[in-house]
């Protein structure tokens, strides 16, 4: 059973997310405060966190950061807060997608598949399962990255991107491609997540972030990683 943390402190909408959830046969955990969010995920281990920014106790963003200090576990932020700096500021901290309130069910539910499936530990077993470049190596079946002889701390999202590019060398991996099989989406809207999460790549695996070698944009069709 997938087993889902809430931290929400609107108790109607935690009662229409527990009920949708139980009904679709996911364990749910619920926490009002962002304290007990923590004790809870310490305690219970979820597959999938939902996680509101405006709890009463502290930021959600700073929740995010508590959570990613240990586990790898899949965040998804629901927020009414709708400015784009708010939304890089969770996924900067770690968050791994975010919902904007008011949201459909539908909607939220298929969001929350794909990041369960992102938390599944199904074996990977790639045609190649080491990368070695001149500045990090990535070890794909230990789901592992060094730089400078030390891991490289990356969320499910970052490693999943990654993991799609660096298995794909040389080759144009499309913007729609990736938004699918990260996200479950194909929304043109959602391009801005992929642009924070590979500069976020970047940043913890390129030499010079705003000049990189390996990890390629091309304008307006995707990316490309270049061993």
């Amino acid at each position: 059973m997938t087993r889902v943390l809430v931290a929400e402190d609107d108790p109607q909408l935690v009662r229409a997310l527990v009920i949708n959830l139980e009904a679709r046969h996911y364990g749910v955990d619920a926490a009002p405060d962002g304290t007990t969010a923590l004790r809870l995920a310490a305690a219970r281990q979820p597959d999938v966190v939902l996680l509101d920014l405006g709890l009463p106790d502290m930021d959600g963003v700073d929740v995010i950061r508590a959570l990613r200090g240990w586990t790898r576990v899949p965040i998804l932020v629901l927020s009414a807060r709708q400015a784009s700096e708010e939304k890089v500021a969770a996924l900067d901290a770690g968050a791994d997608d975010y919902v904007t309130k008011p949201f459909g069910m539908d909607e939220l539910l298929a969001r929350l598949r794909a990041a369960a499936r992102r938390s599944e530990d199904t074996p990977f077993v790639p045609e190649t399962t080491r990368v070695e470049t001149e500045h990090f190596s990535i070890d794909l079946l230990a789901k592992r990255a060094v730089r400078d002889g030390r891991d490289v701390r990356l969320t499910p999202t970052e490693w999943q991107l990654l993991e799609i590019l660096v298995t794909h060398p040389g080759r144009l991996v499309t913007q729609k491609h990736l938004l699918q099989e990260v996200w479950g989406v194909s929304q043109h809207s959602k391009t801005n997540y992929l642009r924070v999460y590979m500069a976020q790549l970047r940043r913890k695996l390129e030499a010079d972030p705003s000049h990189p070698r390996y990890l390629i944009t091309e304008p307006g069709m995707g990316y490309r990683f270049e061993g």
